[in-house]
């Protein structure tokens, strides 16, 4: 008998992923966005969101098999997102993913989201090293993790964003300067032509004294605003190439030296960076930098595996399965806001209310 092959169901947000891992493997995977349906409203609508995973769940699911050169007949498990999330694309996928299991027979496995982010990086690196410091950075998440066993010991936080995530920050300062959404891409595009050194943002929580492992972005929000803000009084449009690299320097700057600061606290010697901002240009010259001088070994998934998709699901519910982890309940439900502790995540439904106790009229 051949090892288990996993397929994996992403739907947390925009986008509908469909990956199949086998012992460690990515055999296929298959992403389909909902962006371009969001654009207009500047930011992620959770009903035009669960929508597009409706329509786009059967067809994401039949090409990753045909890409793998599978049946679902084949398949040994399924592992679904179950948190965190928007809570209508949520429970779309686990709809999908409870409906594909039980019609092959088969067992089924809730994934933490972020545990997914964390477990991309082991499709293209291998088994994680134990220990390893985890930084995740994306629309909603930066923290800085310790991780050893990814499925097998819970999952310590170092520290956590206070306020504003970095994608969040780009987001938002990407609408001030009037560039498209998503804002993150758009301002690693747009810093490609200005001077990082143009305008002195500041560096968050990296003063002596400090949390040396939080993050906060807000306030760099705030003082780029104020920067653009400052342009507009004087009646000319703000130099958007500079500010858009001014500010990718200075998200780029804290993340990688809070990481770093981190690998050197707890005297790790591997550093992952994972999520959607792991893609942005200066993130990953940064870190390679910085690592390379302080002798750390560097992991950060290719592209592809850096944004949300099924392929890290699957990463998850592959090690799961190989580890021998008890699937999850037939009633197994979503926690939109669920924090990161396990990899596993099972939530159950909330039990019924009991009866009245309001006396009758």
């Amino acid at each position: 008998m051949g090892s288990p092959v996993v397929l994996g169901i992403e739907s947390s947000c925009d986008e509908t992923g469909a990956g199949i891992v086998r012992d460690g493997e990515l055999l296929a995977h298959v992403v389909a966005s909902s962006m371009d349906e969001h654009v207009r409203f500047g930011g992620v609508v959770p009903e035009i969101a669960a929508r597009a995973h409706l329509h786009s769940f059967g067809p994401v699911v039949r090409q990753a098999l045909d890409r793998a050169g599978l049946r679902m007949g084949q398949i040994d498990a399924v592992a679904v997102t179950t948190g965190p999330g928007l809570s209508g694309a949520l429970q779309v996928g686990l709809a999908g993913a409870k409906a594909l299991a039980y019609a092959a027979g088969v067992p089924l496995y809730g994934v933490h989201h972020l545990a997914g982010h964390v477990a991309a990086d082991t499709l293209e690196h291998g088994p994680m090293p134990d220990p390893c410091v985890v930084l995740i950075v994306s629309g909603g998440h930066t923290s800085l993790l310790l991780v050893r066993d990814l499925v097998r010991e819970p999952i310590l936080h170092l520290g956590d964003t206070l306020d504003d995530a970095a994608g969040e920050c780009f987001d938002k300062v990407a609408r001030i300067l009037g560039l498209p959404y998503p804002g993150g891409p758009a301002i690693d595009r747009a810093a490609r032509d200005g001077d990082p050194r143009a305008v002195a943002f500041p560096r968050p929580l990296t003063r002596p004294g400090d949390d040396p492992h939080a993050f906060s972005f807000s306030g760099l929000k705030t003082a780029a605003a104020r920067w653009a803000e400052s342009h507009r009084r004087r009646g000319e449009e703000p130099p958007v190439a500079d500010g858009a690299a001014a500010l990718q320097e200075a998200v780029a700057d804290v993340l990688t030296r809070k990481a770093l600061a981190a690998c050197r606290a707890y005297d790790v010697k591997t550093l992952v960076v994972v999520g959607g901002v792991a893609a942005n240009s200066r993130v990953r010259a940064l870190a390679e930098r910085r690592c390379a001088s302080a002798g750390i070994e560097l992991h950060v998934p290719p592209l592809t595996l850096c944004t949300d998709n099924g392929a890290m699901i699957a990463a998850v519910g592959d090690l799961l399965v190989r580890s021998g982890a008890e699937p999850a309940p037939l009633n197994v439900s979503v926690d939109p806001s669920a924090p990161l502790e396990y990899a596993s995540l099972t939530p159950l439904p909330a039990p019924p209310a009991g009866p009245s106790t309001l006396p009758p009229r």
